[in-house]
C-alpha cells in the first residue's frame, strides 16, 4: 500500500507548510505499526493552465489501481471514524490510496466522476494551504483511530 497527496500548487515556508509537515510526520510514526506507510506528496504545477491541465496532471499522478479520493464542495461529510475505517480497509486490500486536492476552480468533472469517495470539508470555502493542513490532520486522526488512541475522543 502506499498513500499519494496530489495537490494542486505549492505549499510556501510558512506555519501552514510546518503543520503539514509535523500531521504527516505523526502518521508516518503511528501508522508504521499499523501497516500504514508514510504519506508521499506530489505538488502539481499548472501555471494558470486552469482546471483542464489541472485533470491532466492529477490524472498522470494517479496510480492505477488506487482508490481515488476527492476533496471537493459536493463531497459526501464522513465523520473522522468512518474516513479511518476507509483507510483501513484500503490497507486491508493492499490498495494505494490517492487523495486529490485541486486547485482554486475545483476539480475537473472526470476527475471527480472516477472518484471512490468525495468528502467536503464543509459548506465553506477554504484556501489550499489551510485545506492540506487539515487532510494531513485527519490522516494522522485517522491512524490514531485504528490504533485506538486516545488523540480521538468521540
Amino acid at each position: 500500500m502506499k498513500i499519494h497527496l496530489i495537490c494542486v500548487g505549492r505549499l510556501r515556508k510558512g506555519p501552514e507548510k510546518v503543520m503539514v509537515e509535523d500531521y504527516l510526520d505523526r502518521f508516518a510514526k503511528a501508522g508504521r505499526g499499523l501497516g500504514l506507510p508514510p504519506v508521499m506528496v506530489n505538488e502539481l504545477d499548472a501555471r494558470g493552465g486552469g482546471m483542464e491541465a489541472e485533470r491532466e496532471l492529477i490524472a498522470k499522478a494517479i496510480p492505477s489501481g488506487a482508490a481515488l479520493v476527492v476533496f471537493d464542495e459536493r463531497g459526501r461529510h464522513p465523520t473522522s471514524p468512518e474516513f479511518a475505517a476507509d483507510l483501513g480497509s484500503w490497507r486491508d486490500e493492499a490498495r494505494d490510496v490517492a487523495l486529490v486536492i485541486g486547485g482554486a476552480d475545483g476539480l475537473s468533472p472526470c476527475v471527480r466522476d472516477r472518484a471512490d469517495l468525495a468528502i467536503s470539508l464543509g459548506a465553506m470555502v477554504w484556501p489550499h494551504m489551510l485545506v492540506r493542513v487539515m487532510v494531513a490532520e485527519q490522516l494522522y486522526r485517522a491512524a490514531s483511530i485504528l490504533a485506538g488512541s486516545p488523540y480521538h475522543r468521540v
